[in-house]
């Protein structure tokens, strides 16, 4: 399997290397895909010694996989270059994941859409990956009409720049910065762009893309906050169901649930934590209760690391997926 990874040298994609050397994706030819003053450069990956190339050198190559981590631009710009030559891109990006021809996957809920025709497949965005791995069990038991979540997310979100700037300010270094803000002992109400409608374009793809997933119907409103964490995304979530549901039947569909694990023990202050969801592959639930202002609803709390199972970790199992289903040949 040839395989190039776009943005390898990033955040992303040095955990991406990791992911696909941790699960013994079986590589004969990786191409490490960075920008200019990158090329040149060596990666190591599994005891071998890779030389960083450019966009060009790996299209020439023609990869059965290329995993995009690496911006929208590159993206909008490539992926197709890419797709045409035979390759099928699975993007991390947010380019293609609102295109109607474009599919949105995780695999332990839509993977079976995938075909042979989809050259371009879209990776969700990390906050939406967490949330709707929660949230598919339960619409599928109990029909969900209205979803409310707050997101404390990490600043590897943001990238190195960001970790950088809270080493500095904890260091005393004034240097620069990723945010308008100090982002040490502060927590900051803006992640991405804002828009028109006074929402940052983060708090909009969880909702765009969670409708997109799992149910255009569903309701969702959110608000996203930077906190100074390294260890992963955390969101308070509020569910309002068609249905009423049973506590107990709840904490059992979520524990039987494949990618999902339960922490959610009051009497021994178990719940999930972004210090301990750091370096995991799946997605923690717990702080499990009945909101006792309305009927049928339901809050809880859902901690994953946004670099592996919100980005890395779900692209490489969308590339598994597609050599179990023979969707890509090599």
């Amino acid at each position: 399997m040839r395989v190039a990874v776009v943005g390898a040298t990033g955040m992303v994609g040095t955990v991406m290397l990791q992911v696909l050397r941790e699960q013994a994706f079986p590589i004969t030819e990786l191409f490490p895909v960075a920008s200019e003053k990158s090329i040149g450069s060596e990666l190591d990956f599994g005891g071998l010694r890779y030389p960083v190339i450019g966009l060009q050198a790996a299209l020439d190559k023609k990869p059965d996989i290329a995993i995009f981590s690496a911006g929208g631009a590159i993206s909008l710009e490539w992926a197709p270059k890419f797709a045409d030559v035979g390759t099928v891109v699975i993007d991390n990006s947010s380019a293609w994941r609102m295109d109607p021809t474009k599919k949105l996957i995780v695999p332990e809920i839509n993977g079976h859409l995938l075909s042979l025709s989809d050259k371009i497949i879209a990776n969700p965005n990390c906050s939406t990956i967490q949330l709707v791995m929660v949230l598919a069990p339960l619409h599928k038991k109990y029909a969900i009409k209205r979803v409310v979540v707050s997101t404390y997310q990490s600043i590897t979100g943001t990238g190195v720049k960001a970790v950088q700037q809270m080493e500095n300010e904890r260091s005393g270094v004034q240097a620069e910065m990723a945010y308008k803000y100090p982002i040490d002992k502060n927590c900051i109400p803006q992640c991405d762009d804002f828009m028109d409608n006074g929402y940052t374009k983060e708090e909009m793809k969880l909702s765009n893309e969670t409708k997109k997933i799992l149910d255009p119907a569903i309701k969702l409103t959110a608000t996203a906050v930077r906190v100074p964490v390294v260890g992963g995304h955390s969101e308070a979530v509020n569910i309002a169901f068609e249905n009423d549901f049973d506590l107990a039947e709840v904490r059992k569909l979520l524990h039987d649930t494949p990618g999902v694990v339960l922490k959610d023990d009051t009497e021994t202050f178990t719940y999930p934590m972004p210090k301990y969801a750091e370096g995991k592959d799946d997605v923690f639930v717990g702080r499990i209760r009945r909101d006792e202002s309305q009927e049928n609803t339901l809050n809880l709390w859902i901690v994953a690391d946004n670099l592996r199972k919100g980005a890395a970790t779900n692209a490489v199992q969308i590339a598994n997926l597609l050599l179990a289903k023979s969707l890509v040949t090599f």
